[in-house]
Order: structure tokens, then C-alpha cells, then sequence
């Protein structure tokens, strides 16, 4: 035999056996890309089980921390502990603040978008409690502000309470 019928052997040989790898190579690729994509899906729809129920849970204590931070409410809970205009602002203020810092966690299941929409109106709400009480003369009353205060939220053309609340029963309704 000669060399060159050796080099021909071989190749008819190695030919079909590099056929046959690179065959089984591609497949072994492409079911390997379809195992960790199942695998993907299957985590995602494991996230899903643990993080909506969270998500909903979160949507649902912003909801309650709307309606505890808007002035109706909080009036009904600290009217009567306060005699005075300054002190019951104060303390409007503080319930305002404490309100959000108890649910400031919250922010890390929700949207940027909501999250900035509920600091406006915990803002608002605060700035009217100010604005009020700075735009009455020093010897009004606690009725005098309580008045003035539901005749400024009348008068508004937004409810930021109404409009944060709108927001997270949109932002619900889109992960279900």
C-alpha cells in the first residue's frame, strides 16, 4: 500500500466519523439550548408563584396607606387629641410620616412610576396640611382649620389620594 492509499483509507474513515460527531455535536448543542430554556420558563413561573402574591400584597398596604394618610382620615383619628391649630398640625405631619415610613418597603414590589405617584401625594397631602394652617390667622380654631381644610380639598381639581389609589388598581390589574 502506499501513501497515498494509507491518506485514503484514513480519510474515508475519519470522514464520516467527523460527520457523524459533528452531527451529534450540533444536537447535544441544540437540546442542551432547549433543557436550559424549559428550565428558565419553569424558574420564571416559580418566581411568579412566590413574587405576585407579594406584589398584591404590597399593592393592597398602599392602598390602605392612601387612605390612612389622606386629611378626612387622619382628622378623624387626631381631632380630638389636639386643641389647637399648630399642634394638630403637627401631628397630621408626624402621622403623615410615620404612615410612609412604616410602608416604605413597598417600593421594592412596585413600579418607579407608582412608587414617585404615592411621593407626590404624600407630598401633596402635606403641603396642603401647611399651606392651610400658614394661610389662617393666629387666633383660628381647630374648627376653623378643619373647615378650611375640607374647603381647600373641595376645591382641588386632583385628588392626589384618589389619583395614587387609581394608579395601584391599575398597576394591579396588570400582573394578574
Amino acid at each position: 500500500m502506499t501513501a497515498l492509499e494509507v491518506l485514503l483509507e484514513i480519510m474515508k474513515l475519519s470522514i464520516p466519523g467527523l460527520v457523524v460527531f459533528a452531527t451529534v455535536y450540533y444536537l447535544m448543542k441544540e437540546l442542551t439550548q432547549q433543557w436550559m430554556l424549559t428550565k428558565q420558563v419553569d424558574q420564571v413561573g416559580e418566581n411568579k408563584k412566590i413574587t405576585v402574591p407579594l406584589r398584591l400584597q404590597a399593592y393592597e398596604r398602599l392602598s390602605l396607606y392612601c387612605e390612612r394618610i389622606s386629611i378626612p382620615s387622619l382628622l378623624l383619628r387626631l381631632r380630638s387629641e389636639n386643641k389647637s391649630v399648630q399642634p394638630l398640625k403637627w401631628a397630621l405631619l408626624q402621622a403623615i410620616q410615620q404612615e410612609f415610613e412604616h410602608n416604605i418597603t413597598q417600593q421594592i414590589y412596585v413600579s418607579e412610576t407608582l412608587w414617585r405617584i404615592l411621593m407626590m401625594a404624600k407630598d401633596t397631602e402635606m403641603e396642603i396640611i401647611d399651606q392651610v394652617a400658614e394661610s389662617l390667622p393666629k387666633e383660628a380654631t381647630v374648627d376653623d382649620y378643619i373647615k378650611a381644610l375640607f374647603d381647600f380639598i373641595e376645591k382641588q381639581e386632583k385628588d392626589p389620594i384618589r389619583t395614587a389609589l387609581n394608579a395601584i388598581k391599575k398597576e394591579a390589574s396588570n400582573i394578574l
